[in-house]
């Protein structure tokens, strides 16, 4: 057991990162683009929440078999065309 977790451990160690494109620039977008994100947030936020609310009551009602009453028929008359 102590040498598989050994090998594990040095295989691990060995690994070497991949070698991709250097992603540290620097954040330089002003005031106005974070405004810009932070307000397409706030209204995506506000559509989840009647959204979440409509669906809750969908389970709800699902769950409790609301409005699974029977109508009952009624009788309709036609005009003898």
């Amino acid at each position: 057991m102590k040498t598989t977790i050994a090998t594990i451990f040095l295989l691990l160690a060995a690994i070497s990162p991949a070698f991709a494109a250097e992603t540290v620039v620097v954040y330089k977008s002003g005031i106005l683009v974070l405004v810009f994100v932070g307000v397409c947030a706030l209204i995506v936020v506000a559509q989840l929440v009647p959204a979440l609310i409509l669906f809750t009551g969908f389970i709800k009602a699902l769950v409790t078999g609301h409005g699974k009453e029977e109508v009952p028929a009624t009788e309709s008359t036609t005009n003898g065309a």
